[in-house]
């Protein structure tokens, strides 16, 4: 932290709780249930959305966020009255938008470059490494995590690729073996 404002910045950041205290479903329950993750790493996808949240008003520059920070903000936001009540203007001292991409070469070149500037800004800093299960690099954040889909599991089974395609090798063998057998 390079001043005395941006030490008292993070402090509030840090110490903020988002969500009513008294909530049968906090923030982090809530966080942790719409994306399927543990408590635990709920919570620690919290701390990076914190530190994303001093990045954009410290770092000098447009940040961008890993995809599961971008869902803490994304949940952040859904609590309207502290995000814009309190969270803005009182703890960050500025309006925090949220922008998504409108998409296209242009767009995607800008949004790598401002990523790798996030990772960077990162490091000076917190003086680490952002921690590579929530902030993955550029490939995985803008190639793979955006194929994700809500789904609704009380319906459906979900399998990985490999099982699936083993499972489906395992009965096409089963049947074969079975037709010759007779």
């Amino acid at each position: 932290m390079e001043t005395s404002a941006h030490a008292a910045l993070w402090q509030r950041i840090a110490d903020h709780h988002i969500g009513p205290a008294d909530a049968s479903l906090s923030f982090t329950a809530r966080l942790a249930r719409e994306n399927r993750w543990s408590p635990e790493h709920a919570g620690r996808v919290i701390g990076e959305y914190k530190r994303f949240c001093y990045l954009a008003m410290t770092a000098g520059h447009e940040v961008t966020p890993s995809d599961a920070v971008d869902q803490a903000w994304h949940l952040h936001l859904t609590y309207s009255r502290d995000y814009w009540h309190v969270f803005c203007p009182e703890v960050l001292g500025g309006d925090l938008h949220h922008g998504p991409t409108q998409g296209g070469p242009v767009e995607r070149e800008r949004y790598y470059r401002q990523y790798a500037d996030t990772l960077a800004a990162y490091e000076r800093a917190f003086g680490e490494v952002p921690p590579a299960d929530i902030w993955p690099d550029a490939h995985r954040r803008f190639s793979v995590d955006p194929q994700g889909v809500r789904v609704n599991i009380s319906g459906v089974i979900l399998l990985q690729r490999r099982v699936a395609l083993a499972l489906g090798l395992l009965v096409l063998v089963t049947g074969w073996l079975a037709g010759r057998m007779m």
